[in-house]
């Protein structure tokens, strides 16, 4: 059902005439052109809601009852989500939970079922529907239900003007570009007496950023870091955090990284606590292959996590290979790619506020 979106992309072109009056052309992409439209009408639509959050009760229920009667969408929704008592033992929802398509995270597959997502509470909601997906991901409309909300720009109290609008399409989006994580661990099996060695291998799809620390242990941690093969430093410090542009919002701002609007191709590399005075953030291309493994001399293994999950030990001989993805998160927009950012970056972190200075008359400034 996913090919029944397509993004399209204006384009601001500039041409050049060289002596040989050939034609040179610059392609200059402005963010906030971009735009989700559909081929056909969509059908399907998964809701994504916060677990075990009353305060989300009322609005999944009126989405879903808006969703299934009014527009007549095909609703998927998690199967953990029903098992809520105050959703499976209300009587006047049950008309409508048994229209519902339900699914089990990592044991079924909806990625070629649903045409869009609609998320309801915070960050972590949008950074958990992200993980549903580990090829294409659907549009994804979040409503601001949550504590921070810096990717969720749309509030519940207009929902069904704001949805309908989402349908009938030609709407803003922004890809938000993710990481490709692979994590392969170095085994032992023993046969027989003799020991051989093994390699298991996981693949993740990370919306924010891929943490490594120190774990519970009191040592630094003492990591390598390579970049397209070739060892450019080590980490000694309580950690390392590669982001996203998205991602640069997040605990990598927390750890001293500049932020980096989400149309920005780029990877970005942040020390946590680093003991050394000169260590600085950097920002690499996003075309780039980083690896993590741990130094030879490490005292202590190290942990990693993707978006705050899944968290497991790292030790020697494993190793963390991070590309960018090439399946990114279509997110649709209130207003547009620049306005939502930097709506997001007052609202949410309160960025350059400050008391404005007074103005001098002529006569202050004599003194």
């Amino acid at each position: 059902m996913q090919a029944n979106m397509k993004f399209n992309q204006c384009v601001q072109q500039q041409a050049l005439e060289n002596s040989d009056n050939k034609v040179w052309k610059w392609h200059i992409q402005d963010p906030a052109s971009q735009r989700l439209t559909w081929n056909k009408p969509p059908k399907s639509v998964l809701v994504v809601k916060k677990i075990q959050d009353a305060s989300l009760l009322q609005p999944f229920k009126e989405l879903c009852v808006f969703l299934t009667e009014q527009k007549n969408m095909i609703v998927y929704v998690e199967s953990k989500v029903l098992a809520d008592t105050a959703i499976a033992g209300d009587e006047s929802f049950g008309a409508v939970i048994q229209k519902f398509c339900t699914f089990r995270e990592d044991l079924d597959d909806i990625s070629n079922r649903v045409d869009f997502i609609i998320c309801l509470g915070g960050d972590g909601t949008l950074l958990y529907a992200s993980s549903l997906f580990q090829e294409s991901v659907p549009p994804v409309m979040a409503f601001h239900l949550g504590s921070l909300g810096f990717l969720t720009p749309f509030k519940f109290d207009t929902y069904q003007s704001q949805v309908t609008q989402i349908i009938e399409g030609n709407t803003a989006i922004i890809l938000r570009s993710r990481l490709r994580v692979r994590v392969v661990k170095k085994g032992i099996i023993v046969t027989n007496g003799d020991s051989e060695g093994s390699r298991k291998s996981m693949q993740y799809q990370v919306l924010n950023e891929v943490v490594v620390d120190r774990g519970p242990s009191s040592y630094l941690s003492n990591v390598d870091l390579f970049l397209d093969g070739h060892l450019i430093t080590t980490v000694q410090g309580d950690g390392v955090i590669v982001s996203t542009p998205t991602g640069s919002t997040a605990y990598a701002v927390a750890a001293g990284a500049s932020m980096i609007h989400p149309n920005v191709p780029a990877i970005m590399i942040t020390p946590i606590c680093p003991h050394s005075l000169s260590f600085r953030p950097i920002v690499v291309p996003a075309g780039v292959e980083l690896k993590i493994m741990l130094s030879r001399d490490a005292r202590n293994t190290a942990w990693v996590s993707f978006d705050g999950r899944k968290r497991q030990e790292i030790c020697h001989g494993d190793s963390i290979t991070i590309t960018t993805s090439c399946f990114p998160v279509p997110s649709i927009c209130f207003r547009d790619p620049v306005n939502d950012w930097f709506e997001s970056l007052s609202q949410c972190l309160h960025w350059n506020v400050r008391k404005k200075q007074n103005y001098l008359s002529s006569e202050e400034e004599e003194f």
